[in-house]
């Protein structure tokens, strides 16, 4: 199951142990780890994210759910200087991108204090028993939410509205007189660029969602390959 980690410890060295230790399942098979970072909260509540070592191998990925939860968590004012602002670029602050309740941004929020840090990271795993282990051992407190679908019904009721808008107006502009005319053109062109605008936005949502789903794929089957070169060279 595609699920989003947050895992709290009282330090960012501790933090850095946990991705360490995070990657290391990665690596065993135990979970698939589609992008990570650590998140350092100082003392004055600005934030510094550090991003991984090898986020560049799914970087369509990082920039979507997992980098937007993180602009939710610190927000714009919470980076501190000198904070790797690429990470984050692009991210916009939307409860359906990220695909998780409000609720579990609360609960996050209320143990990433001042002082504490953070790993932050998108995952596949089948059981929540190695995740659990491993970074309970090190300190840290897990809190953790499955991904739901990606939903594009927002954006559809939006671009309904416009459309059932620009119906009408040009219903009427058909039977306005000519003073009329040009007043209600200048509104239909209004509607219509909004409505272009909201398209075009329902393109990009749709096609990050097919790039995200497609990086998924080819990162679990390189690991699939991997594993099964593994096991032909444990046989030879």
């Amino acid at each position: 199951m595609d699920r989003m980690l947050v895992v709290v410890f009282d330090n960012e060295s501790k933090a850095y142990e946990g991705r360490k230790a995070l990657m290391e399942l990665d690596i065993d098979g135990s979970i698939s780890v589609y992008g990570h970072a650590v998140v350092v909260k100082h003392p004055d509540g600005t934030t510094k994210v550090q991003q991984s070592d090898d986020g560049a191998r799914l970087g369509t990925v990082v920039g979507t759910a997992l980098g937007s939860l993180i602009g939710l968590l610190i927000g714009p004012a919470g980076l501190a200087i000198g904070a790797p602002l690429g990470f984050l670029g692009g991210v916009t602050v939307e409860m359906n991108k990220v695909r998780i309740g409000e609720d579990f941004i609360a609960d996050v929020a209320e143990v990433l204090l001042p002082n504490k840090a953070a790993v932050v990271a998108e995952i596949e795993e089948d059981s929540t028993a190695a995740v659990d282990t491993s970074m309970e051992a090190l300190g840290g407190t897990v809190l953790r939410r499955a991904l739901s679908e990606v939903k594009h019904t927002i954006h559809d009721e939006h671009i309904a509205a416009i459309k059932a808008d620009l119906a009408q107006i040009k219903a009427e502009h058909a039977k306005a007189h000519a003073e009329q005319k040009a007043k209600l053109q200048e509104k239909i062109n209004q509607l219509d660029s909004k409505l272009q605008a909201q398209l075009q936005k329902a393109r990009e949502r749709r096609q990050a969602a097919e790039r995200e789903a497609r990086a998924k794929a080819e990162l679990l089957k390189v690991k699939a390959a991997i594993a099964k070169a593994k096991a032909a060279e444990t046989h030879i």
